[in-house]
């Protein structure tokens, strides 16, 4: 008989890892701004192109984006960790985290919120729905506009290279950087489909 694999009981838990460290902007360019450290973000849809956020009421960027309706999500990269982590354990409502992380605030095409400049990637969201879940509210928002930073095109194939960026993501308490590339979507298939011609090929020489 073969050996059975062990593995712990945990009780129910929020183990669902490694996610993006995302800096969400919200309020207004001109105006009244703040950023909050967000790690429970996904895509929820793709037409039309729709995210969600997880926020808890207590927090200074909740009331903001639940009266502008409007929020930024900014991809982060190592580079940014610091202000990640920062951004993430104080509040705006004692302190400009623009200013005092030295991140540079651009206006937006579609939303009051500002872009963060030093993001590779800004994601411009319209609030749709808000659910109340208990201790976070998730927050269901169109996509109104990708911004990405010229720096991270590949010049061979014209491609946006997100992981020349270094992206950030957390994991359960902790940064990382990004590893190694391993393969596209559809890698698995395309190597099938490389193989089977190959084959024809051989046949074809031989006749």
């Amino acid at each position: 008989m073969g050996r059975e694999a062990k593995k712990l009981l945990w009780k129910p838990g929020t183990m669902l890892y490694p996610l993006p460290a995302v800096l969400v902007s919200c309020g207004e360019y001109g105006g009244t701004k703040n950023l909050i450290t967000v790690a429970w973000t996904g895509i929820v849809c793709t037409e039309p192109p729709m995210c969600s956020i997880s926020i808890r009421p207590q927090r200074h960027s909740y009331g903001l984006i639940r009266a502008g309706g409007e929020f930024v999500v900014n991809l982060t990269n190592a580079a940014m960790a610091r202000a990640v982590d920062w951004c993430g354990v104080k509040s705006g409502r004692d302190f400009d985290k623009f200013r005092e992380m030295k991140l540079t605030p651009l206006p937006a095409r579609h939303v009051g919120a500002p872009l963060v400049a030093e993001s590779p990637v800004n994601l411009e969201c319209r609030v749709r729905q808000v659910r109340p879940l208990g201790s976070h509210h998730l927050f269901v928002a169109e996509i109104l506009a990708v911004h990405a930073d010229p720096r991270y095109f590949d010049a061979r194939s014209g491609l946006f290279d997100l992981a020349a960026a270094r992206p950030l993501c957390y994991c359960h308490g902790h940064y990382y950087e990004m590893g190694r590339h391993i393969g596209k979507f559809g890698f698995s298939v395309e190597k099938k489909r490389q193989k089977g011609k190959k084959r024809k090929a051989k046949v074809k020489q031989k006749a």
